[in-house]
């Protein structure tokens, strides 16, 4: 299966570290994922009507993480752009970011629960 908006590469390497369990850590990794970005996209929210530049740049930070861990190159390019707009307090930007985020979250998640009911 290839997905543009998945790097096979670095799902090879998930699967590397637990080859003999039939996907099971992959799987696991990738429910984590679908749970735990939204939070973060929450947060980002959050922390932006608060204009809390540290929570906001570390909510951000932890979906690039998180993202470029799955080859997800546009998520994680997106999350890094909000995390230094965070940085820098640039909260317009921030803030006009977010539905390319949210958008690229949602075009993700497809892509991330085919990959599991097929591993």
């Amino acid at each position: 299966m290839s997905n543009p908006l998945l790097d096979p590469q670095a799902i090879e390497s998930l699967r590397a570290i637990s080859p003999d369990d039939n996907g099971e850590f992959l799987k696991e990794l990738i429910d984590i994922y679908l749970t735990d970005t939204p939070l973060r996209i929450a947060e980002i929210e959050q922390s932006l009507a608060a204009e809390n530049a540290v929570e906001l740049s570390r909510a951000a930070h932890s979906i690039k993480g998180s993202s470029s861990n799955f080859g997800a190159a546009e998520l994680a390019a997106i999350a890094c752009e909000i995390e230094h707009k965070g940085k820098a307090a640039a909260f317009a930007e921030v803030q006009a970011r977010i539905p390319t985020l949210q958008e690229a979250f949602s075009r993700l998640r497809p892509a991330l629960l085919e990959l599991k009911l097929g591993s």
